[in-house]
């Protein structure tokens, strides 16, 4: 069973929502967005392995869909005129500017052309993740893995880092508190949280895993080294110029010791992968994106930075670190569903099966969350945003 508020035109959602619960262990809450009016509000299943039924209020950890909310932040300082996209980050953070990191630009990093996603080598341990200053230091202390500017790898864990240090030195004021003071509160959005109370954590949804990977004590490494090597035979066979060597360098050791439902890591600041909220904030922030800036008369970006953070950024000539296209916009990547691109659309799916996106043309955003699925090919946000874009496209 469903509940929540369902406009009848976009019913195919509803109905979406129900085959992904009927194959679930966990629960989900999806919210759409249309022309500025939320036209789904509805969410369903369990929140913990328990049986306790998911609720209105109910938020969930959402991994990369957390670098959407991220960029979002910058976007409306640099909107104040406190960030420059082409300036280097060395500029804010004079103790970045080191050992080749020098020209590096905020644009490089909005991009993930910066060559800093190699934080295997960067830790000794997934745990030193939730120590902001050490992380710091650490990308302080290290080199690019590349020439910055010369390819793309999307820096899976150092993007919150890279983003969230900029906006911490130009505001003066922690991370998380820039979140609520510049995006939550103006929008009035409840449940969305990088860094939450400990309130808001004993009511969230509990990560589901995927069978068997911690009977195992599997490393994500060790899960992904052959599909990777057999990935990677069969792209050079077909005389394709992408390589996924880098993947593990993604990953700290460790890393399948992290329990991301625990406080420690959600009452952190972890801007690439712990945010916690709800469908229906996620919605909202995306509608105002979805809006050109504005929502219910709000306006959070003017037009000329809007126009900015939307265009597709050009990729350098060399050899992606991508397994395809992404069409990167300034923190946001390209957008799709289970049948079809969408050529306006942007937005950050998340590991495990969450995701949220907007789409100008259509005045369009969609949000999913979710506390149980697979780690790889999971389709659930293709296919719910398939179903809204059908509605969104026969509403007259």
């Amino acid at each position: 069973m469903i509940d929540g508020h369902l406009h009848p035109e976009f019913s195919e959602v509803g109905v979406a929502l129900r085959r992904q619960l009927a194959n679930s262990r966990g629960g989900a809450a999806v919210a759409v967005f249309h022309r500025g009016e939320r036209v789904v509000d509805i969410w369903g299943g369990y929140k913990c392995g328990e049986g306790a039924p998911w609720e209105a209020t109910t938020a969930a950890p959402s991994f990369s869909t957390t670098k959407g909310v991220a960029s979002t932040v910058l976007h409306i300082l640099a909107d104040k005129g406190l960030i420059k996209y082409d300036r280097p980050v060395c500029h804010y953070w004079p103790e970045f500017g080191q050992l080749g990191k020098e020209r590096i630009t905020v644009r490089q990093v909005l991009c993930h052309q910066s060559g800093l996603y190699h934080v295997r080598q960067m830790i000794d341990h997934a745990d030193r993740m939730i120590d902001w200053d050490h992380m710091i230091e650490a990308i302080e202390n290290c080199e690019p893995i590349h020439e910055p500017g010369a390819r793309i790898g999307y820096h899976g864990l150092t993007y919150g880092y890279l983003v969230g240090e900029i906006i911490q030195r130009v505001t003066q004021k922690p991370f998380r508190e820039v979140v609520e003071g510049e995006l939550a509160i103006p929008l009035g959005l409840e449940g969305f949280y990088i860094g939450a109370p400990k309130h808001e954590i004993e009511q969230a949804a509990q990560l589901i895993g995927p069978e068997g990977a911690k009977r195992k004590g599997l490393e994500f490494g060790q899960v992904l080294r052959k599909p990777v090597a057999l990935l990677q035979k069969i792209l050079d066979l077909a005389g394709s110029e992408l390589e996924f060597a880098s993947a593990l360098d993604l990953m700290p050791h460790g890393i399948s010791s992290i329990d991301f439902s625990s406080e420690e890591v959600l009452s952190a600041t972890l801007p690439s992968i712990n945010g916690l909220f709800t469908a229906r904030s996620l919605a909202r922030m995306y509608a105002m994106l979805a809006g050109g800036g504005s929502v219910d008369g709000v306006r959070m970006i003017s037009p000329k930075t809007f126009r900015q953070l939307s265009e597709i950024q050009h990729p350098p000539k060399s050899r992606s670190r991508n397994p395809f296209d992404l069409n990167w916009r300034l923190g946001y990547h390209r957008i799709g569903t289970i049948n079809q691109l969408l050529p306006e659309a942007f937005g950050h799916f998340g590991f495990g099966g969450s995701g949220a996106w907007a789409d100008p043309s259509r005045e369009l955003a969609v949000a999913l969350i979710v506390n149980s699925g697979s780690a790889m090919l999971d389709t659930r946000i293709l296919r719910m945003g398939a179903a809204a874009v059908k509605c969104a496209d026969a509403r007259q």
